[in-house]
């Protein structure tokens, strides 16, 4: 019942706070999908989005969008840089609560525990997590297309350069879940420790560094970078 409360509250105030997020310009193949329908359009400057909208781009696609809170007047804002091919969930653009932080957290690894891996011999494309891939995703991708991941997991780079870590972090961890050979990457590994660490959270900041650590094909200096990383937050 406690935790039905807590959730409902988390989810009320982000109703509250959540603003516009408009369309200031793009270029190339661009797409939303609105809710959980898997239907993609094509959007054009100036179209106003909500949370509950989810963006993509192609190849060769870039988007600006302009996030306002819901205060802030029209056309102010963060302003985001979406460039090619990525899947950006519009509710990962926002800043979360150290609570609503650890509670999505705790779900995340309460579902990673439960989840049946398929397979480890997904064929993941060769342009994992690099802007710009050699192939323009197809605008059909279904959720369970391996591409699809990669195309969230850059995303999960647009939201750490742009400073949202926690949703960050929860997102890449929630891509590694659903297509594991994502998670023997090792840059995006060591994007999600160090978004734990900038989120405040120096314990799972350890814990997934030392998880990196255990990764098959680890090099030397891949090694003694994350041993460096755990030191310093040990300290």
């Amino acid at each position: 019942m406690k935790t039905a409360l807590v959730m409902a509250a988390l989810f009320l105030a982000a109703r509250a706070t959540a603003g516009d997020i408009v369309v200031q310009k793009m270029q190339g193949v661009v797409s939303v999908r609105h809710g959980v329908t898997e239907v993609w359009t094509k959007v054009a400057p100036g179209d106003v989005l909500r949370p509950d909208d989810t963006m993509k781009t192609g190849k060769k696609g870039s988007a600006v969008i302009v996030v306002s809170s819901a205060t802030a007047g029209a056309g102010t804002g963060k302003t985001v840089l979406l460039p090619g091919d990525v899947i950006v969930d519009m509710s990962d653009i926002r800043d979360l609560s150290q609570e609503e932080l650890m509670l999505k957290l705790t779900m995340e690894k309460v579902r990673a525990s439960s989840y049946q891996w398929k397979s480890d011999d997904l064929r993941i494309p060769s342009a994992a997590v690099v802007h710009g891939a050699d192939k323009s995703p197809d605008p059909a991708l279904s959720e369970s297309d391996p591409a699809t991941g990669v195309l969230q997991l850059n995303g999960a780079h647009v939201l750490f350069e742009n400073g949202f870590f926690a949703t960050c972090a929860l997102k890449g961890m929630e891509v590694f879940r659903l297509y594991p050979p994502l998670g023997k990457e090792f840059r995006s590994r060591m994007m999600v420790a160090e978004a734990l660490e900038r989120a405040s959270l120096r314990g799972e900041a350890v814990n997934e560094y030392a998880a990196i650590s255990q990764l098959d094909g680890i090099t030397a200096e891949q090694q003694a970078l994350v041993h460096t990383r755990i030191e310093a937050l040990r300290k």
